[in-house]
């Protein structure tokens, strides 16, 4: 090869090292002449590297404006919530036109995606297990970006640019998950709750508390089966180790960890408090509510707008009806969910919070029946909340070595859950070597290492 040729300059590099290096390497060590059909360079002469850095340089520096611009534009519209890359899964994006796009939820995907955030949320099954069962088709690593995804809560990433600091935007688009699931999915993921049982199969409502109680005499879990004899049908609770240990019926089980538990009273003065202190939470959220949806009436204000100007547009000629129609069914669709989201900040606050204000005070002052009539799932879902460590069971009374703190504050006798103090031996001697496990009250000694 003798000889390279190329229209222009910026044909051949739009970058000055690379115009310079190539230079050297093609035409200096292996005698290939380089130049352009419109502006040809002499390089036998002396100014060859002023004009090579001219034409390259040019159209170098042109590369950063439109680069820098092009970064300026996509940051501007973040900024202002818009999705400016593909939407994530349970998404889809939509375009009338190179300046007419947005987001709508795909209800091809939605209902995965809520149900994958829910069973995530849950605590109980591990998330790539949960993948496998509802959307065995996302790879893992996708799985679990998704998880973290905030586009899902109506959230926009800004990335940080220069000296502007990153920052998070409230999006344009619907959110697909509520923003206390999402956080509770964080959490999950990033080992910050309690861990509760796992449940691999549906729990059997006659043996909700198995995984939660131990045994008194080896300090395994206990656990259970259901027998079959010409009576009937029988459940017991028993040692997972040795059935010998322990052996009880379910049923006197369960009643007497409803006693248990039963016996915690509130007091009417912290629970009037609570209430109280509910309430002000509720109205503050009610108050940002109605900011939300003054914005929102603005939106729509805006939306009614632009479809009288479609309207206009159309009588003046300047659309057709077919655009004029398109137009205002799109249009349409926005201003009705502007108003459905309207009308829920405005309305539903004051009837859903109520109503879980109501339910939660009569959780916390009845207790024990709570535990004899929910379902098993929620039993599940309490005991992780009330009880973080396991409960000691020696077929007649109920201890344990810690509890949720929080209701020694709403209870009048937290003392009883950590049931009777076991006595202790009057022979130091013999006792020396043995020290209590961690907690308010110790589940049971053990031989320390090397007594």
């Amino acid at each position: 090869m003798d000889k390279v040729l190329f229209l222009r300059w910026d044909r051949y590099a739009r970058n000055t090292e690379f115009a310079f290096a190539y230079k050297r390497m093609l035409y200096d060590d292996l005698g290939v002449e380089i130049n352009a059909i419109e502006s040809p360079i002499d390089f036998t002469g002396t100014e060859w590297p002023l004009l090579l850095a001219m034409y390259c340089g040019t159209a170098h520096t042109e590369d950063i404006k439109i680069s820098k611009r092009t970064k300026d534009g996509i940051r501007g519209h973040r900024l202002k919530g818009d999705c400016t890359h593909r939407a994530p899964r349970g998404y889809k994006n939509v375009s009338r036109g190179k300046h007419d796009c947005w987001v709508e939820i795909d209800e091809k995907w939605a209902d995965t995606i809520r149900a994958v955030f829910r069973e995530v949320a849950l605590g109980i099954e591990k998330p790539n297990c949960i993948r496998k069962r509802l959307c065995p088709k996302i790879p893992e690593t996708s799985f679990f970006e998704m998880l973290r995804n905030k586009f899902y809560i109506g959230i926009i990433h800004v990335p940080a640019e220069g000296n502007e600091p990153a920052q998070d935007v409230k999006a344009k688009h619907e959110p697909l998950i509520d923003e206390e699931t999402f956080y509770t999915v964080q959490d999950v993921l990033d080992g910050k709750r309690k861990k509760r049982p796992k449940l691999s199969k549906p729990v059997n409502p006659n043996l909700y508390l198995r995984k939660f109680l131990v045994c008194p005499v080896c300090g395994h879990i206990l656990t259970g089966a259901t027998s079959h004899g010409n009576g009937g049908d029988y459940t017991y609770y028993f040692c997972n180790n040795d059935h010998k240990h322990l052996n009880v019926r379910a049923e006197k089980v369960n009643a007497g960890f409803a006693d248990y538990v039963g016996a915690l009273k509130p007091h009417k003065a912290i629970l009037a408090l609570y209430d109280e202190v509910l309430q002000d939470i509720r109205g503050d959220r009610v108050k940002a509510n109605h900011k939300e949806a003054d914005k929102l009436e603005e939106d729509l204000k805006r939306i009614q707008e632009r479809m009288d100007r479609v309207n206009d547009l159309y009588f003046d000629g300047e659309i057709s009806k077919a655009e004029k129609e398109d137009n205002l069914n799109r249009y349409g669709k926005e201003a009705e969910k502007l108003q459905a989201r309207i009308q829920a900040l405005r309305l539903s606050e004051d009837l859903q919070v109520k109503d879980k204000l109501t339910y939660s005070i009569n959780l916390i002052g009845n207790l024990g029946e709570f535990f004899k009539w929910a379902s098993p799932e929620v039993k599940i879902k309490l005991l992780g909340s009330i009880f973080p460590e396991k409960i000691e069971f020696d077929g007649k009374n109920y201890r344990t070595s810690d509890y949720n703190k929080m209701l020694d504050v709403i209870y009048k006798e937290t003392k009883h859950l950590r049931g009777k103090r076991k006595p202790e031996s009057s022979k130091n001697s013999k006792d020396s070597g043995r020290v209590p496990r961690a907690g308010i009250e110790p589940a049971r000694p053990f031989r320390a290492k090397g007594f």
